[in-house]
């Protein structure tokens, strides 16, 4: 593990500037709705989209729709930090964007159902306001799907 006194000072700082508080109380929670009734969306910060999507730029706060019938192979990944292994990615979809197990938690009755689509970012480079746009954006859209959970999987 690399310490943080020997990296150059502009990725230092980049990298302590990421030091925040707690983001406070969540927002929108139903916390009496049992699980096998929620209607639930993943959202990754793995950089992944569709094959036809445009890539994610290096300094990039959108997000990119995963059609909930997308299968592994249509996927790519093209988060851009140097120090992201994508070993795992390449072998087990699952590692970032736990769809299958999430599929077989709703064949099983264990959550209600999944979301029309799904969400990923590519998370990273940015600070967190960066990306306030694009997260209430995407919120109004999990209401509207009547999405009542989001599982994130920050990568």
């Amino acid at each position: 593990m690399v310490r943080l006194s020997d990296l150059p000072d502009d990725e230092r700082e980049h990298l302590l500037d990421k030091n925040l508080g707690p983001l406070g109380p969540p927002a929108w929670v139903s916390p009496g709705t049992p699980l096998r009734e929620r209607r639930v969306a993943l959202v990754t910060t793995a950089g992944l989209h569709r094959r036809s999507d445009a890539a994610f730029d290096l300094m990039d706060a959108s997000y990119r729709v995963l059609p909930g019938d997308l299968g592994a192979s249509d996927l790519v990944m093209s988060h851009s930090s140097v120090n992201f292994d994508r070993s795992g990615f390449a072998e087990d979809v699952n590692l970032v964007f736990p769809i299958d197990r999430f599929r077989e938690l709703a064949d099983e009755g264990v959550i209600g159902g999944l979301a029309s689509n799904h969400f990923s970012f590519m998370g990273a480079g940015l600070l967190p306001a960066a990306y306030e746009t694009s997260a209430r954006d995407l919120a109004r859209i999990l209401h509207r799907d009547g999405v009542d959970t989001a599982f994130l999987t920050p990568v």
